[in-house]
């Protein structure tokens, strides 16, 4: 090993949001970074493509809300600290009603290309197939869901610990000149405007009773894909459950869900629809549209008869069918210090969706973090973690020590950022002009209040940082 790959050099695994938004933070602080990425060279079982912090399971980064949403604040944290992924997000925005949703090819390529030409970050596509070696004083591991098996593998052997694993499952895509738009139609719900939206950013695609009891049937007994037995036991992430599993829980669970009609109207009929599948924009030229909410694990050919049952939908054309693949994640409460190195060998640092944070926002959070931790190493400077009343904060304290398990032992899950993660706040039992505040109006006032205060608390944690940028 050459003395220019170890000597105050920054090693990271893994070219994703976390990896990628972790050599933008510690590159721009100065510090020398080596980035390894192994695809092209091996391929995963959900990516298409070679280039850097790929989505693969939907193009949302969800609500950019930052005054009532702690995921539009985490949004907005984030772009105050400097975020790559966030500044190629709001270049490659796509109408998505109050959502940030993004071309994702378009910005794949935008974060790979500001990555490789970044004058502290040099590239190496391979595969890092084993711990790093003992010379590698500062790495950040940001493999992923996906981590290659060997160096899984090590990671367990090291800590000592099984890593836990769940599903995640991938929704489809379909061609917007397939859907009949004498069934169909464009509106956001409650006609809500988002980034580069204009209220009616999502297709509509409505069913009556009968239509939805029998697409339920359809989904439960359609055929789905086999489990391989070591995978038998690996259980859903909640958050990102596959449609079937829904519908199996009960035949109303997806009117409350992804199929929920409130806030909209059938220009068609002016009837009020028993269920509604939404799609939303996934290209920047609005020429495909993902299912919302429709991962899942039906066979191919199954998805397209089920799916085509859906009004509007009769004669769909898929550019992707649904997919699933397994996802891992430390337990990181045990194995992890409160600035993300692993307790059994502190030069190693971990970041993104394998600390168990949920959601490509979340995983390059996590990234912005760890970058910042190792930059400050690799220069001699001491970087604080931002305060716990932030969003930034938030996350770190769940995976890092916030995490209590329950008297039945349950164990630590992944998470996305939400505003139970967050320490409390009091906030005004009356308006300005003295008037009660109750009912929903309290705890809009409550979300406001947290979020005041926790982009408050960021802009400071922002200035007060040691490293200076190049």
């Amino acid at each position: 090993m050459h003395n220019k790959d170890t000597q105050n050099t920054i090693h990271i695994i893994g070219a994703g949001l976390a990896g990628s938004e972790a050599a933008w933070q510690a590159a721009n602080a100065g510090a020398r970074v080596i980035l390894h990425e192994m695809r092209p060279v091996a391929a995963t079982e959900a990516h298409a493509t070679g280039n850097f912090a790929e989505m693969v399971c939907s193009n949302s980064f969800r609500s950019d809300d930052a005054e009532t949403n702690a995921v539009g604040v985490l949004h907005e944290e984030m772009r105050r600290a400097g975020s790559l992924i966030m500044r190629e997000a709001d270049a490659n925005k796509v109408p998505a009603g109050g959502a940030l949703a993004v071309d994702r090819e378009n910005f794949a390529l935008g974060v790979t290309r500001a990555v490789e030409n970044h004058p502290n970050i040099e590239i190496r596509r391979e595969i890092i197939e084993a711990l790093p070696p003992e010379e590698w004083d500062n790495v950040i591991i940001a493999t992923g869901p996906l981590t290659a098996p060997p160096l899984a593998e090590a990671i367990r052997a090291l800590s000592g610990e099984e890593s836990l694993a769940f599903f995640d499952a991938i929704a489809p895509i379909i061609y917007k000149e397939s859907i009949n738009f004498d069934v169909a139609w464009f509106q956001s719900r409650y006609d809500k405007k988002g980034p580069g939206g204009d209220g009616a950013d999502y297709i509509n695609c409505p069913m009556d009773e009968a239509q939805y009891t029998a697409f339920i049937d359809a989904l439960i007994n359609g055929e789905k894909t086999e489990f391989k037995e070591w995978e038998k036991s690996t259980p859903y992430f909640e958050g990102c459950l596959p449609i079937e599993v829904m519908a199996e829980r009960g035949p109303e669970t997806l009117r409350f869900g992804p199929m929920k009609p409130v806030g909209l109207t059938n220009p068609h009929t002016g009837i009020k629809a028993h269920a509604i599948v939404q799609l939303r924009q996934d290209n920047a030229l609005g020429t495909l549209y993902n299912m919302v909410g429709f991962q899942t694990k039906l066979k191919y050919g199954v998805q397209k008869d089920v799916f085509r049952m859906i009004p509007g939908l009769e004669n769909a054309e898929f550019a992707r069918l649904g997919g699933i693949h397994r996802n891992t994640f430390l337990n990181s409460p045990k194995l992890l210090d409160g600035r993300l190195r692993m307790n059994a060998r502190p030069a190693l640092r971990f970041a993104g969706q394998i600390t168990g944070v949920e959601g490509y926002l979340e995983s390059a959070a996590i990234g912005l973090l760890a970058g910042r931790f190792a930059a400050g190493d690799a220069l001699g400077q001491e970087v604080p973690p931002p305060p716990a009343t932030t969003a930034l904060g938030a996350l770190l304290g769940h995976i890092t020590g916030g995490h209590i398990a329950d008297g039945a032992g349950k164990a630590f899950q992944p998470m996305n950022v939400n505003f139970g993660l967050f320490p409390e706040i009091s906030t005004p039992r009356v308006d300005a002009d003295g008037k009660r505040i109750k009912g929903k109006e309290r705890g809009f006032a409550r979300k406001r209040a947290l979020s005041a205060r926790a982009l408050s608390d960021i802009n400071d944690w922002v200035k007060e940082q040691p490293l200076v940028a190049v």
